[in-house]
């Protein structure tokens, strides 16, 4: 089993321009959640109970909410743009609704499109960053093309654009997983989205408390009373 770690060099530097009346440096990251219709019935339930419990974490560490950025993209039918990118203060999570097919290529494309753009609003206010975190989470496999994205996640990677993390829940092909991600995909027990999101919050806050340059171990979601994640 690999360690897990998540990189949190600062890209970017202070300016005097204040971004959203808060000039803390950022965390951001986006989910990219399926929500097609083999998402249904308590799979959709749990996973909107999930979104409030990273919220709620997110609240209780006063430097993560106002560090970590939340961004949402959905696919289900069609790629929403969901929720752009807030802070973890004013992070509403949305009720998320069960529809249609399985665009992830698209929905993937959104997301680190979103990331370029976020980047951007960084640089032009002066706000400093750490790399931004891409997560999916899916119990299917994609009816587009994902080929061209997975070429990007990997090229993105390289050039540390971006972390892109990958969660199956019961259902999803992670051999397809295997191809999109740099790192190993993850299986989610059973329909533990709270822990998963607890442990998404507890790591994120552990990088917005980092100092440059550091590489910081997060906990192996694999183990432990509170493991959501096998392999």
């Amino acid at each position: 089993m690999n360690k897990f770690f998540a990189d949190s060099t600062y890209d970017g530097s202070f300016g005097a321009v204040e971004f959203a009346e808060n000039p803390e440096p950022r965390v951001p990251c986006v989910l990219i959640v399926d929500t097609s219709t083999s998402m249904h019935g308590p799979r959709i339930g749990e996973l909107n109970k999930g979104l409030k419990v990273y919220r709620d974490e997110l609240l209780c560490d006063a430097l993560a909410a106002k560090r970590v950025e939340v961004a949402v993209v959905t696919f289900g039918g069609r790629v929403t743009r969901k929720v752009d990118f807030v802070t973890a203060t004013n992070f509403q999570p949305p009720t998320l609704e069960v529809v249609g097919g399985t665009p992830m290529g698209a929905a993937i494309n959104t997301a680190l499109d979103m990331i370029e753009e976020r980047r951007q609003q960084y640089r032009e206010n002066g706000i400093a960053y750490y790399r931004p975190w891409a997560f999916l989470i899916t119990d299917g496999e994609p009816n587009d093309q994902w080929q061209p994205v997975a070429a990007r996640i990997r090229a993105g990677e390289q050039r540390k654009a971006f972390s892109f993390f990958a969660v199956g829940v019961k259902g999803a092909n992670m051999e397809i997983l295997q191809k999109l991600s740099a790192r190993k995909p993850l299986w989610l027990q059973g329909m533990k989205f709270a822990e998963l999101f607890r442990w998404l919050s507890n790591s994120q806050q552990a990088v917005s408390r980092s100092s440059p340059g550091d590489e910081v171990p997060l906990v192996d979601p694999t183990q432990g009373p509170d493991g959501w994640a096998f392999v």
